[in-house]
Order: structure tokens, then C-alpha cells, then sequence
């Protein structure tokens, strides 16, 4: 599960898995649409097996770039203590570009471009978070692309209280193995403060989220065009911000099955 307004995850990354052309105004540049299948177990906090289908839509426009994925995580008939036996989360990260605006490169060295970031995470219960600050676009070379985002995470609701700083790097590299490629792309969400507020205390955690997906449908001519299977990594240091503790174990490490098209 991930968070919205957030992670503003490579709107330019999806370029490598497949995309759509661009309008004839240039107000679009490309967009990408996927849907995804995970099944896992040994999942934290949350019932221990889930399977989850996730959407996921990105662009580059004139003046930026966009990121939205809605998951819809079910919990294999078992019942979590707050969203029932499935729920839906999702992340919306817009983000503006000092390059495309000013229509020269802002950017030095391996700073390719300056950005302000944004997410916006949405959900079931009182998830609602808001998340802004400055995001770069590095050149790093071996990378289809790696971004490094800077966060002041907002809170909504009951679990307001002071902020907190976040820092996101997401990135995409790929691996050509014999006719086809091994695509190694995902992100890691670090937050780096902790907080309290009338209902506790929201501790720091880091949430690395890579994914490992070989492209079937460039091996397979029969395959769809963009038909990925792989398996996806989940660690969560402290989940949800709650202190893993001898009675309460909230540090999750664990992988899922994957398989992943583009449309």
C-alpha cells in the first residue's frame, strides 16, 4: 500500500514500461496506463496475505508531470480491525518544472531538473496526507531515469500534529537479457522525523518498494506488447509510522508475485 500526492513516482518512469503518443497541441507529451496483479503474505499491521490490483496512469504535459495509482487491496476474506475485508488507497504527484516553464534547462552536473513536488494521499479512513516541496530529476548514469523528492508531509484529520520531512528517490534501470529485459524500478519513501498528536505517537519508518519485472511480451510474440512478470519487495521499517515493539511487530519484509501489463 502506498500513499497519494506523495511520491510523485515517475511520471517520466513509466516511459520505460510503454506509453501513448502525444496530442497535437505538445500540452501532452506521452502518457502510460497499467493495471497490476500482486498476491503476498507475511504482510504486517494488516491481515498477513493480501492480494492487490493496482492502476496506475502517467503523463508528461507542457509545464510537468503527473503520477496516480489507485490500489484495491483484498485481504483474502479476512477481516482488518479498520477498513473491513478490502479497501482502496491511492496517490496522486503532480509536479512543475522549472525547465519546462522558464523553457531553458534549470538544472547543473548530474541535476537535470528542478521541480516542485507534490502528492496527495487519499483513502479509506483517516489516511488523507498532503505533500509538498522540491524535487530534482538527476542524470545518473545506467538509469532510465532517478528522481529525488523532498517532502513536507501535511496530515489530515485526527492524526494531525506537527510535520514532517520526507525523502523519496524513485528510479527505473534496465537489464538487457537476451531478446528481451529485466526492468528494476520502484522507490523508497524515508520519513525521516517523528511526530505526536492526540492520538499517539507517529514514529519515523522508511518504506523501500522495488519491483523486478522481466518483459514476457517482448520475449513472446504471441504475448501482449507490454506483459511484465516479476515479484515486487516490500521492507517497511516501523509501518504506518507505528514503533515495532516485542508485543507488536510492525517491521514488514516480505515479496509478492507480480504480473503487470500496459495498455
Amino acid at each position: 500500500m502506498k500513499r497519494v500526492l506523495s511520491s510523485l513516482m515517475a511520471a517520466g518512469g513509466l516511459l520505460a514500461g510503454g506509453y501513448a503518443a502525444a496530442d497535437d497541441n505538445g500540452w501532452l507529451q506521452w502518457q502510460s496506463n497499467s493495471l497490476t496483479y500482486l498476491y503476498g503474505q507475511n504482510f504486517k499491521v494488516n491481515p498477513d496475505t493480501q492480494q492487490t490490483v493496482t492502476f496506475e496512469h502517467a503523463d508528461s504535459w507542457k509545464y510537468g508531470d503527473n503520477f496516480l495509482f489507485v490500489d484495491n487491496i483484498f485481504y483474502n476474506g479476512k477481516k482488518d480491525s479498520g477498513v473491513g475485508r478490502n479497501t482502496l488507497y491511492g496517490e496522486f504527484s503532480p509536479r512543475l518544472s522549472a525547465s519546462k516553464i522558464f523553457g531553458q534547462q534549470v538544472g547543473y552536473g548530474p541535476v537535470k531538473d528542478v521541480l516542485l513536488a507534490m502528492t496527495y494521499e487519499f483513502g479509506e479512513g483517516d489516511v488523507e496526507s498532503y505533500l509538498i516541496g522540491p524535487g530534482f530529476d538527476l542524470n545518473i548514469p545506467g538509469f532510465d531515469y532517478f528522481q529525488l523528492n523532498f517532502y513536507d508531509r501535511i496530515v489530515d484529520g485526527d492524526r494531525a500534529g506537527n510535520n514532517v520531512w520526507q525523502i523519496t528517490p524513485v528510479w527505473s534501470y534496465t537489464i538487457p537479457v537476451g531478446n528481451s529485459d529485466i526492468l528494476i524500478d520502484g522507490y523508497m519513501d524515508w520519513v525521516i522525523g517523528s511526530d505526536s498528536n492526540k492520538n499517539g505517537d507517529y514514529h519515523k519508518n522508511l518504506h523501500f518498494n522495488p519491483q523486478v519485472k522481466y518483459d514476457l511480451g517482448k520475449a513472446l510474440s504471441w504475448a501482449p506488447q507490454k506483459l511484465y512478470v516479476g515479484f515486487e519487495y516490500d521492507y517497511w521499517k516501523d509501518k504506518y509510522g507505528i514503533q515495532s515493539t516485542h508485543s507488536f511487530e510492525t517491521n514488514q519484509n516480505t515479496a509478492s508475485f507480480l504480473l503487470k501489463v500496459f495498455f
